[in-house]
């Protein structure tokens, strides 16, 4: 399957998330084993890993992945089993909660610019920018003429990016389906090791489950654009999703034909000094005494 052909919002697409099927699974939804899905994963993952630290030396590129969706899409799952592959020198993943007293007094985007990605890096936003058009839009925090300004600020702050900074930027719709979200509610109240992503807000936000899902969708349609598309990667199989979004971001990478820089300094050089090092050092170069 061509993930990213399937899972792509064109430019212009109308979206209706409310239509969408969070249980798709493509190909592994007939009969795959669920090892087999996993076992591509960790191939995808090497590759991965393989390109970052390619970026990183090259020091040439930069990518931008953008994760969006709804408590339990799975967020959290991606950055450990898809970007978990990734060289911690070369990648770094950001969060952005309600903001600050500091932040609120700048505009929407003074907290977002300073994390996006360096040349030679790997930026992962858990939650991004785009909740400045779907928090403050459901539950009304600024007026609609601020909130519907704030796309065009987002395609131009991206366009800054993608177009004058040569950063590849990649957005990714977590869409889980209403039931699946509250079993995954319940299981993280069976183990200890999730606990603390236990939230009050948890049920109070599933009130506004269809109000996101608008919300997404205007979002979707007018800020999926050529160089910062956004893809809807159903959520309800978390292996589907992971390998998903590792084949896309995958995808992405080859294309920018990675490779690692060329030596700065004379190897032939360097290897002579080497052996004399060598020869020095094991005793092979010491005198005789008298």
């Amino acid at each position: 399957m061509n993930y990213t052909k399937k899972l792509i919002v064109e430019p212009g697409t109308k979206v209706r998330l409310k239509q969408f099927d969070p249980a798709y699974q493509g190909k592994e939804g007939k009969g795959d084993a669920e090892q087999d899905v996993d076992k591509e994963l960790a191939a995808v993952k090497v590759k991965l890993g393989d390109l970052q630290r390619k970026m990183y030396g090259d020091n040439q590129h930069s990518l931008l992945i953008v994760l969006q969706g709804l408590d339990a899409a799975g967020k959290d799952g991606v950055c450990w089993h898809v970007i978990g592959g990734m060289d911690p020198q070369g990648c770094k993943v950001q969060g952005f909660k309600v903001p600050t007293a500091t932040e609120a007094a700048h505009d929407f985007l003074w907290r977002i610019h300073p994390h996006a990605p360096a040349k030679g890096e790997v930026a992962v936003f858990n939650r991004s920018h785009y909740e400045d058009v779907l928090v403050t839009r459901v539950h009304q925090l600024v007026p609609r003429k601020v909130w519907e300004r704030r796309y065009d600020l987002i395609n131009e702050w991206e366009r800054l990016l993608a177009v004058e900074n040569g950063t590849t930027i990649l957005k990714f719709c977590l869409v889980v389906s209403k039931e699946e979200q509250l079993k995954r509610f319940a299981e993280r109240l069976d183990d200890p090791d999730r606990q603390w992503k236990i939230s009050d807000s948890d049920y109070k936000e599933r009130e506004f489950f269809d109000d996101y899902l608008d919300a997404f969708d205007e979002a979707l349609e007018r800020t999926s654009t050529e160089h910062a598309p956004w893809f809807t990667i159903p959520c309800d199989h978390k292996g589907f999703r992971n390998l998903a979004v590792g084949h896309i971001v995958l995808e992405a990478m080859e294309a920018l034909d990675l490779k690692y820089p060329k030596p700065t300094v004379d190897l032939d050089q360097i290897r002579r000094e080497y052996h004399a090092a060598a020869v020095e050092e094991t005793g092979g170069g010491k005198r005789k005494k008298g």
